[in-house]
């Protein structure tokens, strides 16, 4: 019998097809040297220097300076220190623009931007925790709170995927055709382009967390 004929029948399927959230990604490794790259060419254009007038100032051959303003090498510090002497510039003004894009959003308990989503009526409360800025993806995370009873309830349907998770109470919510008792500590992920919302409130007051995560074409 052969290794892939004996291999056991529960073998779970797919597993590669999960991220390892502690191991930084490829394109996380590279943004550093990225952003480096970038600034470091931006503050040589604004002196009016060519690539071999500020490779020779720093010390650095013109191919080393090259690749690191493409992001192609990761600089040792020396290398920084040499060329931000060259630039004029403090070796952290290097590092600005990595900084700039890892943006964060941050919101105190309590005061989360009430909003107004339609269909929202009285004991229906949404609080937006935050946003992302300027990303090809776009999340909205809420805070939903249902305290009051109702025979009708709004339908939403918008584009990209949702994640549910209860917090307290008891709520039947419809996706779809489909419908989903979810109690504390239950979650949901669906395509939120087809109609959902909650369709029965078993137990109030009702709490949930609300990602909504889409493709977001005003990012860069």
């Amino acid at each position: 019998m052969s290794a892939e004929e004996n291999k056991p029948e529960n073998t779970v399927q797919g597993a590669a097809d999960f991220q390892d959230p502690h191991a930084p990604s490829k394109s996380t490794e590279n943004s550093l040297e990225a952003a480096i790259g970038t600034q470091v060419r931006e503050f040589r254009q604004k002196l009016d220097m060519t690539v071999v007038e500020l490779a020779k100032v720093a010390g650095l051959s013109a191919g080393m300076l090259s690749k690191i303003e493409h992001g192609l090498t990761s600089p040792s510090l020396s290398t920084l220190q040499s060329l931000a002497n060259a630039l004029h510039v403090p070796v952290t003004a290097l590092f600005r623009r990595f900084e700039e894009e890892r943006d964060a959003s941050f919101v105190k308990a309590g005061e989360g931007l009430k909003i107004e989503r339609r269909g929202t009526r009285a004991g229906h409360q949404y609080q937006l925790l935050g946003h992302t800025v300027g990303k090809a993806i776009g999340m909205e995370p809420y805070l939903i709170t249902l305290t009051d009873q109702s025979d009708v309830f709004p339908i939403f349907q918008h584009s990209g995927v949702e994640f549910l998770y209860m917090l307290e109470g008891e709520v039947s919510y419809r996706h779809g055709s489909k419908n989903y008792v979810m109690e504390p500590g239950d979650s949901l992920i669906f395509d939120a382009d087809a109609p959902h919302g909650p369709d029965e409130l078993r137990k109030l007051p009702v709490r949930f967390l609300s990602i909504i995560v889409y493709p977001n074409p005003k990012g860069t």
